[in-house]
This record gives C-alpha cells, sequence and structure tokens, in this order.
C-alpha cells in the first residue's frame, strides 16, 4: 500500500467551512474523522493521510462534492542512501 495527502479545499465562508465539517466528520470513514482543517488560521482546507492502493482509490475515499477538487499526493521516506541516489540523477 502507498501512502497519500489528500488535500480538501473549500471556500472561506462560514457557511463553506461548517459544511465542509459537517460532510467529512459525518462520512464515518476514519480517515476523513480524523481529518486535520487549516480553517482558524485561514487555510480553509482540509488534510488526510491514508494509506491506498493508488492515487485514485485515495480520491475514492473524499465524499463525492469535494473529488474534483480534492489535491492527492503520493507520500515517500527517503533514507540518506536513497536521497545521494536521487541527487545524483539531479545533476545529470
Amino acid at each position: 500500500m502507498e501512502r497519500f495527502l489528500i488535500e480538501v479545499p473549500h471556500e472561506a465562508k462560514e457557511k463553506e467551512c461548517a459544511l465542509a465539517v459537517q460532510i467529512l466528520l459525518s462520512s464515518g470513514s476514519h480517515y476523513l474523522t480524523h481529518a486535520d482543517f487549516g480553517c482558524l488560521d485561514g487555510e480553509h482546507k482540509a488534510w488526510i493521510i491514508i494509506e491506498a492502493e493508488s492515487k485514485e482509490a485515495a480520491r475514492f475515499v473524499v465524499p463525492s462534492i469535494f473529488r474534483p477538487r480534492a489535491k492527492i499526493v503520493q507520500l515517500n521516506k527517503f533514507s540518506l542512501d536513497e536521497m545521494e541516489k536521487i541527487l545524483e540523477r539531479h545533476r545529470e
């Protein structure tokens, strides 16, 4: 399984914030009920980290109303050895 960061933006309006929180929390999905929100700091987005088989599988965790605007990013961890190889490739 791969790890993905899902970013779900919403409008910077009180009603939209409340609706986004309500939809995510009432979804019943363990992932969505543990979303982190940036609204109180002026960043009107929710972030969720999940494990899924693919980017598309990760997208289907997001309620359909938010899917078109959701950003899905595959997360990777690197060892120091792996970083050296990556840096070498970028120098070429």
